[in-house]
């Protein structure tokens, strides 16, 4: 390394000792690049000393006492003070150059506690949740999605029931779905159109019958639910708002608080549901054998926002099935005793 530039050729006085035993000889001292040259008044050449090398023995004391080496017996004693003062900003210059193993592995343990800690935070969260929810079975699905149906029923109002209605609202859900249809439950209408729970739970509106002459309308808002319930299982929305904590009890006991379960109900008759592509919902009509008019012109009376679902309707031109009979829709319409 090269000395600071102030001090190129920089000379100056000193006694230097070969060894122990020897006798202190007067010696001329010159910093040059990179070494201490010692040399006689004459300038005879009696050593070089590595500048990186240079070893102070008796910091912040005068004279100044060096080494050419921490297992050295050569010494250097050196009176002038800006000798010294450019021997020690050499040596710090040269220091700062160094590497510094000690300083190296903290800074990789700070990285590394920095990756476990993000880890920790963001990582672990949400892979545990995901984990809970796949090893919960659907026994425990149906309880937790049943609490929640309890918990909405409490907060916009009971669930709508009445004999015939209910046995016309299975015949719907069968009709839409298929014999492993999922269950079904109407509320008043202070709730959103649709909304998926744990456990295979599908909740409407009841406006979805009581303000529509065809059942066509509330078969396509649940078949546009079930769509968002297999893009996101509602179990994992429910354990992401409820927390760690929440997460970690059911893990490990089985169980969830009301608490979680009343916040998430509330979230849930508070926020807009996401739109569904045209794609999947229109491979449901088809499969289900009902036509997208009817639901598309309830999102939009004019026809302009749903072009998709009204020009890609499955049943064009085909006679569909009715959904209900007229006895089973008027039932329908009449279930929450209007």
């Amino acid at each position: 390394m090269t000395a600071l530039e102030q001090y190129s050729r920089l000379e100056a006085t000193g006694l230097w000792r070969e060894a122990p035993d020897a006798q202190r000889r007067d010696v001329l001292v010159a910093l040059g690049d990179a070494t201490l040259m010692i040399s006689t008044p004459a300038e005879v050449a009696l050593t070089h000393w590595s500048l990186p090398a240079v070893a102070r023995l008796n910091p912040g004391r005068r004279p100044a006492l060096y080494a050419p080496g921490a297992e050295t017996e050569e010494r250097l004693e050196i009176e002038d003070p800006d000798m010294i003062e450019a021997i020690e900003t050499v040596r710090a210059a040269i220091d700062r150059h160094r590497p510094h193993p000690g300083r190296l592995r903290l800074w990789i343990g700070g990285g590394i506690a920095a990756l476990l800690l993000g880890i920790g935070v963001f990582w672990l969260p949400e892979a545990l949740t995901r984990q809970t929810v796949a090893l919960l079975p659907e026994a425990s699905r149906e309880e937790i999605g049943n609490r929640l149906l309890q918990e909405i029923g409490r907060l916009a109002g009971p669930i709508c029931t009445s004999p015939r209605g209910s046995t016309a609202l299975n015949r719907l859900a069968r009709r839409s779905f298929g014999e492993d249809a999922p269950r079904v439950a109407l509320l008043p209408t202070s709730i959103p159109e649709t909304l998926a729970l744990p456990g295979g739970i599908l909740v409407a509106n009841a406006g979805l019958v009581e303000d529509y002459e065809t059942p066509e309308v509330l078969a396509g808002y649940l078949l546009a639910e079930d769509v968002r319930r297999t893009e996101t299982d509602p179990m994992l929305t429910l354990l992401t708002e409820a927390g760690l904590g929440a997460t970690l009890r059911l893990l490990t006991t089985g169980q969830i608080d009301e608490d979680p379960l009343h916040a998430h109900a509330a979230s849930l008759l508070s926020r807009e549901a996401p739109p569904v592509a045209d794609g999947p919902l229109l491979a449901r009509f088809e499969a289900a054998g009902i036509s997208s008019l009817a639901y598309a012109f309830a999102r939009d009376v004019s026809g302009e926002t749903v072009l998709g679902l009204i020009e890609a309707d499955p049943m064009r031109g085909q006679q569909a099935a009715p959904l209900l009979s007229d006895a089973d829709w008027v039932s329908l319409q009449d279930i929450c005793g209007r």
